[in-house]
């Protein structure tokens, strides 16, 4: 590959990387070209980038980055696919459907092997997990939501019931 190619392709890695809040290294080398195909599709639905690229091109994209990547560089080993969201969880959740159909005992690929979400770093596939749990900022803001509005639902209901009651009351009253 020539060495203009190279640079062209860090750049647009590093464009990427700015555009996207999160991103996740997976180990996709086990996959067959049907299996393979099936998670692109998968990715596309979920609007999930998914790319792969040459570990030392990544790695140079990522030091050209404001932010110090380096606690992922150990990751950067092997087979590489990265995959691209904007929602925290979005990957994980991917993964974690992609692979629950694998047989017990076999090692299930995609395979997460670090993370970058949430300006926290996730090193090693036993953190899958809880990516999977985590909730995204509009799930968040759903939650906060609810439980602002939990007491005022409450009193609301509560004077309502008791209107009803002190209505059950009086036409009773009126009825004797």
């Amino acid at each position: 590959m020539k060495k203009e190619d190279k640079g062209l392709i860090i750049e647009q890695l590093s464009e990427t990387l700015k555009s996207y809040a999160h991103f996740y290294l997976m180990d996709i080398e086990a996959l067959n070209a049907a299996k393979t195909s099936s998670l692109r599709r998968a990715c596309s639905k979920k609007d999930v980038k998914l790319v792969v690229v040459k570990n030392t091109l990544f790695k140079k994209a990522l030091e050209n980055v404001e932010t110090d990547f380096s606690a992922l560089y150990s990751s950067l080993a092997g087979n590489t696919a990265i995959m691209f969201s904007n929602e925290a969880n979005a990957p994980a959740r991917l993964t974690k459907d992609f692979t629950k159909d694998a047989k017990k005992g076999e090692i299930k690929k995609p395979q997460l092997k670090a993370a970058y979400v949430q300006e926290s770093f996730y090193v090693g596939a036993e953190y899958l997990d809880a990516l999977v749990n985590l909730k995204s900022r509009e799930e968040l803001i759903a939650d906060v939501v609810a439980l602002l509005q939990s007491p005022v639902k409450n009193v609301i209901s509560a004077l309502q019931s008791g209107g009803q009651s002190i209505h059950g009351i009086l036409k009773t009253l009126e009825e004797r």
